[in-house]
């Protein structure tokens, strides 16, 4: 190696925020790995490698003794002394013993060490930056489709998305552009694993903090989102200002922001609803677009019996039980669904 080769690190430490004395550790214990491999394993061996002008020697450590047994691992005091009078009976010598051609081998493998410490650099930077956006919601571009998992190409890295977090029935071809809610950050031998999500109720929750101007400004809050992806979500919202209407702002004018949302998840319906206080009124919001009767309230067990009129049982209920089923979910009690009917009988 060559004094140019100081410089190319020096270069690589400035752009690539590697440390060069990372660079001269592992390249030292790769030079041995490639000495042991080239001239045999037997000596206990060093390498040092000048930081000034790139030379590389190879040193055999030997232990001096009184009587050598084994040339590879022992030197004489005598001939100890030859090299530096300071030794004595069981210091440890390094006598050069660097092969005709160990520079060109020490080139070969400074150009490997030196690309695997570029891509492990690189590889780090990508893992700072994306476990900073868990949690957040990302744009990428479908690379492919392998066994069931879509590839998304996220610029510096690539993201995947699992089965099952794919909404069902959506289709994902190569060169759509997505919206996906970054789930988790792992950290894997061969680079950053990023997991993403289209059905997590993050996303929906992401989606309406780009869309809705109050809510990005602190005005409007969302308290909880309940979803069934590609289906259907509820999503309660508060005002913190009395006089801006939390579900309108949400909706937009002329429903140009839920809708915009809607499309995003192609076509899922989204109810939003006030949140409030006071539980009855929140539970009878949850189950909207069902008109509620009356609510009955048990504090202790976080239940409640709702009462709808005749006509609306089934439109409180929902198809399959969906409606109710995301209602519990969204205020978190145990809700039951009677109609006027039943409660008069």
């Amino acid at each position: 190696m060559k004094a140019e080769f100081i410089e190319a690190l020096e270069e690589i430490e400035k752009e690539k925020g590697i440390c060069k004395d990372i660079i001269f550790d592992a390249l030292e214990a790769a030079l041995i790995s490639g000495y042991k491999k080239n001239f045999g394993s037997s000596q206990n061996v060093e390498v040092e490698i000048n930081k000034e002008n790139g030379e590389v020697r190879v040193y055999a450590k030997k232990i001096v003794v009184e009587s050598v047994e084994d040339e590879l691992l022992e030197i004489s005091l005598e001939n100890a002394r030859e090299i530096d009078t300071k030794y004595d009976i069981d210091d440890i010598v390094g006598v050069e013993i660097t092969p005709r051609n160990f520079g060109r081998i020490a080139a070969q493998t400074a150009k490997q060490v030196v690309m695997q410490k570029i891509k492990e650099a690189e590889r780090e930077i990508v893992f700072g930056e994306f476990i900073n956006r868990e949690n957040e919601i990302i744009t990428g571009l479908v690379q492919r489709v392998s066994k069931n998992n879509v590839f998304v190409n996220l610029g510096k890295t690539e993201g995947i998305l699992a089965p099952s977090e794919q909404i069902q029935g959506e289709v994902y071809n190569q060169g759509d552009r997505i919206k996906a809610f970054i789930l988790e950050v792992k950290k894997t031998t061969k680079g950053p694993q990023i997991l993403l999500s289209r059905t997590h109720p993050g996303l929906v929750k992401r989606l309406f903090e780009l869309e809705v101007p109050e809510i990005q400004e602190g005005i409007v809050d969302i308290f909880s989102i309940a979803r069934e992806a590609g289906s259907r979500t509820k999503i309660a919202v508060f005002s913190k200002d009395d006089n801006v209407d939390p579900v309108g702002a949400c909706v937009g004018f002329k429903g140009a922001r839920v809708k915009a949302i809607v499309d995003e998840l192609k076509g899922e319906k989204i109810d939003i609803i006030n949140w409030s206080k006071d539980i009855g009124e929140f539970l009878s919001n949850s189950l909207s677009p069902a008109k509620v009767i009356n609510v009955d309230v048990n504090e202790k067990e976080k239940s409640a019996l709702v009462v709808v009129p005749d006509y609306q049982l089934s439109l409180a209920i929902g198809k399959e039980g969906q409606n109710a089923r995301l209602a519990a979910k969204l205020t978190g009690w145990k809700i039951d669904i009677k109609s006027e009917g039943q409660i008069d009988n």
